[in-house]
């Protein structure tokens, strides 16, 4: 039993360190290459929007999607970007996160021609590496709340691509910290998947955004 538990806590004390060293690799790495002010974020040709869901359960609007697409537009609108990669969802008929992120960039007067669809963006990793592969961007601007950011240009170093971050104004709802929570394994995720060599669910080909 002494040797059970001994083990028992000596394998919850690497874990516990693995979390750690997941979470705090990412962040520090990441925090020279994210920007909360637009005016100091430099040009790039190309902005990656993470996707995520307009309405979160009961109908209320999901305000991480609000704040990103209020990020994004204010990129645009400041010079510092001029195509916008809308990255999401669509597995499913009646789910379709890169069209919903397009009609609310073009409602908040967005051309809707420098806008491009990616419809195989299931995965922060899909994303990052498709906006290479698929939309031939080896450097771009991703956009979305500063945790997702920091993971977003983590996964990107460590595939070669030269990313960096503009943070959307974040949330502090209930759902916000279920979100967080999550968010401390999917770091953990990321090294698992680096390790394994995981690839995007879909490739595919070039799309030319000009």
């Amino acid at each position: 039993m002494k040797f059970a538990f001994k083990t028992l806590a000596v394998l919850a004390l690497l874990a516990a360190a693995f979390v750690l060293y997941c979470n705090v690799r990412i962040q520090s790495y990441a925090a020279p290459r994210i920007y909360d002010d637009v005016r100091d974020v430099p040009h790039r040709h190309a902005a990656l929007l993470l996707g995520t869901s307009p309405n979160v359960r009961g109908g209320l609007q999901n305000m991480y999607f609000v704040y990103r697409i209020e990020a994004c537009a204010e990129l645009f609108e400041a010079g510092k970007v001029d195509r916008i990669i809308v990255s999401g969802d669509n597995r499913h008929l009646n789910y379709n996160e890169p069209e919903a992120m397009r009609k609310a960039l073009v409602a908040r007067g967005i051309p809707g021609e420098v806008i491009f669809l990616d419809y195989a963006g299931f995965r922060t990793l899909d994303s990052v590496v498709r906006a290479r592969e698929i939309f031939g961007q080896d450097a771009y601007i991703i956009v979305s709340q500063r945790f997702h950011n920091e993971r977003g240009i983590f996964i990107a170093s460590r595939k070669g691509i030269d990313a960096i971050g503009y943070n959307a104004r974040d949330t502090r709802l209930r759902y916000g910290f279920k979100t967080r929570i999550r968010e401390v394994f999917a770091r953990c995720k990321v090294f698992i998947d680096l390790i394994m060599g995981k690839q995007p669910h879909f490739l595919g080909e070039r799309i030319d955004i000009g």
